[in-house]
């Protein structure tokens, strides 16, 4: 697996970190995109993602939201999802996308929770979900 596409709703806020957290970890040889089901189509990150990612070390500030498309999923060696109902609707659109396309919290059976519009502790949640879950994608990437 080469081709790593991260989707969330918006493409602003968790899609963004773990694409940027995927990248920071894989290194040289892999290239991680990430997009949006309803993407705010070249909006920046969420300024509270920004400011989250940042204190980490992680800088999302050039990051613009792009609309998932179907190059994206042609494209795309590993989809993952960071809700099960995000799973469920790509499947049912997309039915080829079956053993390609996972939950990022599968490791923990957890949806990963939508930060936008709520309070700094939201995104730091998020952020804490991704940075705990990213390692078990690394590992999975790298042995296949």
């Amino acid at each position: 697996m080469k081709n790593i596409l991260v989707l969330c709703t918006g493409n602003i806020c968790r899609s963004p970190t773990a694409e940027y957290l995927l990248r920071e970890e894989l290194g040289d040889g892999y290239t991680v995109k990430s997009a949006g089901l309803g993407a705010l189509v070249d909006s920046p990150a969420d300024p509270m993602a920004v400011a989250v990612a940042a204190r980490h070390g992680i800088d999302l500030s050039s990051h613009r939201a792009a609309q998932v498309t179907m190059d994206m999923l042609k494209w795309a060696d590993l989809v993952l999802v960071m809700e099960a109902g995000q799973k469920s609707e790509l499947l049912n659109k997309y039915p080829w996308l079956d053993g390609k396309i996972f939950r990022y919290g599968e490791p923990e059976k957890v949806d990963v929770p939508d930060p936008y519009r709520r309070p700094e502790s939201a995104f730091v949640m998020s952020w804490n979900f991704i940075k705990k879950l990213t390692p078990y994608w690394v590992k999975k990437i790298k042995e296949s």
